[in-house]
C-alpha cells in the first residue's frame, strides 16, 4: 500500500488523520470519563443522603408503631390506675421491655397531671425524678399532645391507623434523639376514660449510638457520626419539629466514580495504544472486508430470488422470468402449470413441520427432475409450486402432470416415517392473442381450483367454460348478498318425516330454496357451495334456522329438522347463537333437530364435541345425516352425542337391487337399536322399500313415496287432512 501511494501521501492521507482521530478520541473518552464519574459520585452521595433521611423518618414511625401495642390496651389503662403501681408489670410491658425488645434508650410514664410515675434508662428502672433532666425538652411536646386530646381526637388516626401521638427529633442532654409520646387509652368502649385523664407514654431513642451504627451498616454509609457542625465529607442536617437545626450527621461519602477513574486510567492508556496498532490492522482488512461485502450482497440477492428451503426460484424471480418468457417467446406457446399438494397439512399436523419441510424439498427435487433445462420451476410459498414450459402444447403439459402424479404417488421418506400426498394441477397456455402473465396466472388458478373441486390428485386445462363458471359463481355471490340483505327470493320447503308403523307425520325437514328473477331457480348444492366459499353460510344458516323455528310454531306437535353446514361451526359461540335465535322465535328446543353430516366430523376435535354437547344439553336433538357415506361412521357414533341417525338414500334405494344393501340396512338398524338411537330412512321411493323398512323395524321414513317437499300452506292442508282421519295408511305424493 505504501509503495503504491508513497510515504508522504500515506502520512498525509492515512496516518496523520488516524493519529489526530486517536488523539481526539483520547480527549473525548477522558472528558466523558471525568464528567461521568464525577456525576456518579454526586448521585451516589445524593442517594446516601436520601436513604439516611428516609431512615430517620422510618425511625420515628417505628418507635410509634412499637408503642402502639402497649398504649392502646385496656389492661394498661387499668394497671396505671392501680395504687400502688405494679412496677414489675410496668417493667415487663411498658418500660424495660422496650429497651430489651425494641432497643429504646429511655421510657417515661406521666400521670394526667404530667407528673412522672415511672422511668427507665438503658434497660434499668430508675427514679421517676430522673424525668426532670429531660422535661424541659419534652414538656412542649406533652402540651401539644394534651391539646389534641382535649379537642376530642379519635382513638385512632385515619392517616396512620394508629392512636394519636406526637413525635419529633430533638437534642436531648446534648445527644440527638427521637422522642415519641402516646396516650395510654382503652381499646374497648367498656372502660371509660374522660378527656384529660390519660396517662402518657414517652419513648426515647438516641441516634448517635447503636442506631447510627445500624444505619451505617444497613445503608453502607461509612463512619456515620453526629456533630453540631457539618464535617468535611457529606452531611445531613437534622432538624427539630420547629424546623431548627440541631446538628448534622456526617459520613465519608461513597465515591464510585473516583474508584472507576483509578481503575480505568491505566486501562484507557493501554486501550489508546492498542487502538493505534488496531488501525494498522484495520487498514489491511479493508480490502478483505470489501470482498466479504460483495459476497454478502450476492448472498442477499440470492435469498431475494430463491426459496431458502428448496433452493428453487421464489415468487419474485418467478414473476420476472415468467414475464420475460412471454415477452421472448416469439409467439410460441408457453404453458403455465400451478401445482398444489393434497393432504400436505395432514403431514404437518401428524408428523411435524420437520417432516413437512423434508417433503417439500423432496417434491421440489422430483419436479425438477421431470423438466428440461430451460423450463422454470418455482416454489410460490407453502405447498404451492409453479412450472413454466417453453414452446410446448397442451398434450406435453398434460404428460408432465401425469408423470409428476405418478412420482408423487410414491412414498416420501421424511422424519417420523413415510408420508403420502397427492398433487393437483391447473394448466393455462399462452397464445398470440393472450400472453399476459397476470391473466394466464388467473386462468391456471381457475383450472387448479377445478382440479381440486373434481376430487384432487388430478389436473385440468383451462377453457372458457371454467371462466364462465367462475363468473357465474361470482354473479351468484353478488345476488346472494343482495338476497340476504333484502330477504328476496329465499324461501323454505318442508319435507315430512313419517312414523314407520302408522304413517302419521312426526316432523318435517326444512329445505332451502332460492328463486332469483334473473338466475332462476338456483341449485341448492351450488347455493350452499358458494355460501360456504364466501363466508355467507353463517348468515344464511341462521336465517334458515330462524325462519323454520317461526314457522314451526304453527305445528306444535311436529319436530322441525334444520341442516347445519360444517362452516357454521367455525363461528365463535356458534351454540350460543343457535340458542339465542330459537329463544327469540319462541320455539321449543325439544322440537328442533339439528342435522350435521360426516364432513363436519372429520375435524374430530374436543371443541366440536363440546359444541354438540352444549346444544344437546340445551334441549336440541343432534342428528347424523347421510349415515354410512363417510369414513369411520361407527367411530363417530361413539365420539359424538347423537340422538338420531338418517340412513343415506343410496342404501335405501339399493334395497332389492344390490345383494348386500338389505343386509347393510338391517345392520345399521341393529346398531342404532343397540346404541338407543332413533333411525330415519331417507329416499324411500317404492312400496317395496317401505315394506322392507317397516318389517325391519325402522322408526321413521322420508321420501317421495310419501311427500315431496311442501310449502308451509300445503303442509297445513296435509296436516288438517291427517287430523280429520282422511289420510290413508300409505301416504301419497302431495
Amino acid at each position: 500500500m505504501l509503495a503504491s501511494i508513497g510515504f508522504k501521501e500515506f502520512w498525509k492521507g492515512v496516518a496523520l488523520p488516524a493519529l489526530v482521530a486517536v488523539q481526539f478520541l483520547a480527549l473525548l473518552v477522558g472528558g466523558v470519563m471525568v464528567f461521568s464519574t464525577a456525576r456518579s459520585d454526586k448521585l451516589a452521595g445524593q442517594r446516601q443522603e436520601r436513604l439516611l433521611a428516609l431512615a430517620i423518618q422510618q425511625s420515628i414511625a417505628e418507635i410509634q408503631n412499637n408503642q402502639e401495642a402497649s398504649t392502646y390496651w385496656d389492661d394498661a389503662v387499668l394497671r396505671l390506675r392501680e395504687s400502688p403501681l405494679d412496677m414489675e408489670w410496668l417493667d415487663n410491658n411498658m418500660g424495660v421491655w422496650f429497651h430489651e425488645y425494641y432497643l429504646h434508650d429511655e421510657v417515661y410514664l406521666l400521670d394526667p397531671r404530667n407528673q412522672p410515675i415511672y422511668a427507665m434508662r438503658d434497660g434499668e428502672r430508675v427514679s421517676p425524678q430522673m424525668y426532670g433532666a429531660v422535661s424541659g425538652d419534652i414538656l412542649p411536646m406533652v402540651g401539644e399532645l394534651r391539646r389534641h386530646l382535649q379537642h376530642g381526637f379519635a382513638p385512632r388516626s385515619e392517616g396512620t391507623g394508629q392512636t394519636v401521638s406526637v413525635a419529633a427529633n430533638s437534642l436531648l442532654r446534648g445527644r440527638p434523639a427521637t422522642i415519641s409520646i402516646k396516650p395510654v387509652i382503652p381499646e374497648s368502649a367498656e372502660i371509660a376514660q374522660p378527656a384529660g385523664s390519660e396517662y402518657l407514654h414517652i419513648s426515647v431513642r438516641f441516634m448517635d449510638g447503636s442506631w447510627a451504627q445500624a444505619q451505617s451498616r444497613d445503608l453502607s454509609i461509612e463512619d456515620l457520626r453526629f456533630s453540631t457542625v457539618p464535617g468535611d465529607g457529606l452531611a445531613h442536617k437534622l432538624e427539630n419539629s420547629a424546623g431548627e437545626t440541631i446538628g448534622y450527621f456526617n459520613w465519608v461519602p461513597f465515591r464510585p466514580g473516583a474508584q472507576v477513574r483509578e481503575m480505568l486510567a491505566p486501562v484507557l492508556i493501554g486501550v489508546l495504544l492498542l487502538v493505534g496498532a488496531v488501525l494498522v490492522f484495520l487498514l489491511l482488512r479493508l480490502a478483505r472486508n470489501r470482498l466479504e461485502l460483495e459476497l454478502s450482497a450476492r448472498r442477499m440477492h440470492y435469498l431475494a430470488y430463491h426459496d431458502p428451503l428448496t433452493g428453487l426460484p421464489n415468487r419474485t424471480q418467478f414473476d420476472e422470468r415468467f414475464r420475460d418468457a412471454l415477452a421472448t417467446s416469439a409467439n410460441l406457446p408457453v404453458a403455465l402449470i400451478l401445482l398444489d399438494l393434497d393432504r400436505f397439512k395432514n403431514v404437518n399436523d401428524t408428523l411435524g413441520h420437520l417432516a413437512g419441510d423434508g417433503l417439500i424439498r423432496e417434491f421440489g427435487a422430483r419436479l425438477t427432475g421431470l423438466l428440461r433445462g430451460n423450463d422454470l420451476v418455482a416454489r410460490l410459498g407453502g405447498d404451492e409450486f409453479a412450472v413454466v414450459l417453453h414452446n410446448t402444447t397442451n398434450e406435453q403439459a398434460v404428460t408432465i402432470c401425469e408423470r409428476l402424479q405418478e412420482r408423487v404417488r410414491l412414498p416420501f421418506q421424511v422424519v417420523g416415517g413415510e408420508a403420502y400426498v397427492g398433487v393437483s394441477a391447473g394448466i393455462a397456455l399462452s397464445s398470440p392473442v393472450m400472453a399476459d402473465a397476470a391473466e394466464l396466472t388467473r386462468r391456471a388458478d381457475i383450472a387448479l381450483y377445478r382440479a381440486k373441486a373434481d376430487g384432487k390428485a388430478t389436473h385440468r386445462i383451462f377453457h372458457g367454460e371454467m371462466d364462465d363458471a367462475v363468473r357465474q359463481r361470482r354473479e351468484i355471490e353478488v345476488c346472494l348478498r343482495q338476497a340476504l340483505a333484502n330477504r328476496d327470493g329465499l324461501y323454505l320447503l318442508y319435507q315430512p318425516e313419517l312414523c314407520g308403523l302408522t304413517g302419521s307425520i312426526l316432523g318435517v325437514e326444512a329445505l332451502l330454496r332460492w328463486a332469483h328473477p334473473f338466475l332462476g331457480n338456483v341449485s341448492t348444492e351450488v347455493l350452499i357451495d358458494v355460501a360456504e366459499e364466501t363466508g355467507l353460510i353463517t348468515e344464511l344458516g341462521e336465517w334458515v334456522l330462524e325462519e323454520a323455528c317461526r314457522q314451526s310454531l304453527n305445528w306444535p306437535d311436529l319436530f322441525v329438522a334444520v341442516n347445519l353446514s360444517p362452516v357454521q361451526f367455525h363461528a365463535l359461540s356458534m351454540a350460543d347463537r343457535i340458542c339465542q335465535i330459537v329463544a327469540r322465535t319462541g320455539a321449543n328446543p325439544a322440537k328442533v333437530q339439528l342435522e350435521v353430516t360426516e364432513r363436519l366430523l372429520l375435524a374430530n376435535t374436543d371443541g366440536l364435541r363440546a359444541t354438540l354437547k352444549q346444544l344437546q344439553d340445551a334441549g336440541f336433538s343432534i342428528v347424523l345425516d347421510d349415515f354410512g357415506t363417510g369414513y369411520s361412521s361407527l367411530s363417530y357414533l361413539q365420539l359424538y352425542p347423537f340422538d338420531k341417525i338418517k340412513i343415506d338414500k343410496s342404501f335405501v334405494q339399493s334395497i332389492g337391487q344390490a345383494d348386500d344393501a338389505s343386509s347393510i340396512v338391517i345392520a345399521m338398524l341393529s346398531l342404532a337399536a343397540a346404541l338407543k338411537l332413533v333411525v330415519t330412512a331417507e329416499g324411500v321411493e317404492t312400496e317395496a322399500q317401505r315394506q322392507f323398512l317397516k318389517a325391519a323395524g325402522c322408526a321413521e321414513m322420508q321420501g317421495y313415496l310419501f311427500y315431496s317437499p311442501l310449502t308451509a300452506n300445503r303442509l297445513d292442508e296435509v296436516l288438517a287432512t291427517q287430523q280429520a282421519g282422511k289420510l290413508s295408511p300409505i301416504m301419497r305424493r302431495a
